[in-house]
């Protein structure tokens, strides 16, 4: 972690959030922001900071690549409909250059999609080189609605958690850090952001009837997280789950796991390929 961002927190959260041996998703707290030395006022300027720091970091990962650095970052976010992946899109990698994002948001798959493998259509979608690649939603759809509304075998399902942990530790032996996000909302305040989405008309855009349907299986869908997270958290793949009632905190989290990630690099601007000292002569006599 950044040396100026230690004052905000008393651990780091990537220590913190990691899931490890034992891990129990119903005995997460939601509304919690653990090792932030703060509130939401504070949390707010650690954003700010942290946002500058984000910036130059993702800058000189992607300055690298035009040298032939053939690292990249995915960022999996995954959650309840209203925990805010919308917002760690905006406020968290939109404080980035953009030309060095590769965004997808996952829909229900197409046609053409379900006539192949699950993870057909996320290999064609996998951050290029100096990239960072945001998945909204992602291949753990196809393991967790998949799972709750039975769109596929048991025997499917099974094999698809060995599938999503080949394919992943593809990802990382080709130079990828993965980075595997679960926004852990408290069933009460899901209710309450889609009840603001009814009541405020510009906000009507965002109520999806159909995620009163999906809320109504709640339990099933923790479940299904639950065993997810336990089949595909890898020490080459880990899972973090972010306590997601607090947006400002969720944030916060997401960023730095990105900062710490770049932190990991090592990075620093590449060497010019060229005569600097003879460049200037020329420049200057032109």
């Amino acid at each position: 972690m950044s040396t100026r961002l230690e004052e905000f927190w008393t651990t780091d959260p990537s220590d913190l959030l990691r899931v490890g041996d034992g891990f129990v998703l119903s005995a997460e707290e939601t509304d919690s922001s653990p090792g932030f030395n703060g509130g939401k006022s504070l949390g707010a300027t650690a954003l700010a900071d942290g946002a500058s720091i984000l910036s130059e970091l993702q800058e000189k990962f992607f300055a690298n690549s035009t040298t032939g650095d053939n690292r990249k970052v995915l960022l999996v976010l995954q959650a309840m409909d209203t925990a805010g992946k919308g917002g760690i899109v905006r406020h968290v990698v939109g404080a980035v250059d953009p030309q060095g994002i590769d965004y997808v948001a996952f829909k229900a798959p197409t046609k053409e999609e379900r006539e192949h493998d699950f993870l057909w259509r996320i290999k064609k979608n996998v951050p290029r080189a100096g990239r960072i690649g945001v998945f909204d939603r992602s291949h753990y759809e196809d393991v967790l609605i998949g799972r709750v509304r039975s769109l596929a075998p048991p025997d499917e399902i099974e094999r698809r958690y060995g599938a999503i942990n080949q394919f992943e530790q593809q990802l990382v032996d080709d130079d990828t850090t993965v980075i595997k996000v679960m926004l852990h909302l408290g069933k009460d305040e899901q209710k309450s952001r889609l009840g603001e989405r009814l009541e405020r008309p510009d906000k009507h855009w965002k109520y999806n009837p159909g995620d009163v349907d999906e809320r109504l299986l709640w339990d099933d869908y923790q479940e299904a997280y639950q065993i997810a997270i336990e089949r595909t958290a890898t020490p080459d793949a880990p899972w973090y789950v972010i306590p997601a009632d607090k947006k400002w905190y969720a944030r916060l989290a997401v960023q730095h796991l990105l900062i710490d990630a770049f932190n990991a690099m090592d990075l620093d601007w590449p060497t010019a390929d060229f005569d600097v000292k003879a460049e200037k002569a020329r420049l200057a006599a032109s």
